[in-house]
């Protein structure tokens, strides 16, 4: 088992990427704790796991809210005793999100408020706790926008996805010296709801799937088993990395410097 005494915490996770990878952290041996705003989807998560023999408990949290991050990083120490995975997941991908002229202020508001407030806030109160336990993993869940922006227009998205590199970059340097590993994951397009609800039209999908060299949609379980390495002792000399799982589509369009 990979993750064999691992205590790991997934945001995001009634649902896509954070679903998958609870469900394979568990197989691998890791004590988790689910947070989600979704209660009824992160509680079928939890009794799947508890299913199959796994070791979860689930804990409600908006990870926009700080003090409800830091509750969730308390309660994973409580119950477990540690803290050595953090998996920063959690996102939205607004249906009202477009361009600079038709995104409201409030839709890029939130948009930032989960998926950049959220992962420095799993990161402001998480790092402490993995100090405590002699180091361990960060996993921030960015996208391959924030290396070549999007086909079709979601600006407060695809920025947000930017912030979340940027700020990815910066922890893994500050903290390479502590045991503390930071990794962004960057999934190309997904065949998941919060993808397939903004691509809502076949055309929207086809003007996707243009540009993914492997033509089709990458699958949540693909982006567990990446999420899995860099969360495992594997990858014990990797951090600071956009760690691209997206079909060959950077590597069509990104031009080396």
């Amino acid at each position: 088992m990979r993750l064999k005494d691992k205590v790991a915490l997934i945001t995001g996770a009634s649902s896509g990427i954070g679903k998958e990878t609870a469900l394979l952290f568990a197989k691998e041996g890791a004590s988790l704790v689910l947070t989600d705003i979704d209660t009824d989807g992160g509680q079928a998560t939890l009794k799947e796991i508890l299913d199959q023999g796994g070791k979860a408990s689930f804990f409600k949290a908006d990870v926009s809210k700080a003090a409800e991050c830091e509750a969730m990083v308390t309660f994973t120490e409580q119950t477990y005793g540690a803290l050595h995975i953090i998996f920063n997941n959690a996102g939205i991908m607004h249906s009202d999100d477009g361009d600079a002229i038709g995104t409201e202020e409030e839709i890029f508001d939130l948009t930032y408020a989960i998926n950049v407030k959220g992962v420095f806030f799993g990161c402001k109160y998480g790092i402490p706790a993995l100090r405590r336990a002699g180091g361990g993993s960060i996993i921030n869940t960015a996208s391959f926008v924030a290396i070549l922006g999007a086909a079709t227009p979601q600006l407060a998205y695809t920025a947000s996805k930017g912030a979340v590199l940027s700020m990815t970059r910066e922890l893994a340097v500050i903290h390479a010296r502590e045991n503390i590993r930071v990794n962004a994951l960057c999934p190309g397009p997904l065949r998941t709801e919060l993808l397939m609800k903004f691509l809502n039209t076949e055309e929207k999908k086809q003007r996707r799937l243009v540009h993914v060299p492997m033509g089709r949609f990458g699958e949540a379980r693909e982006m567990a088993q990446a999420a899995l390495f860099l969360a495992s002792d594997e990858s014990s000399y990797t951090t600071g990395t956009e760690f691209m799982v997206d079909g060959g589509i950077t590597a069509a369009y990104v031009t080396p410097e």
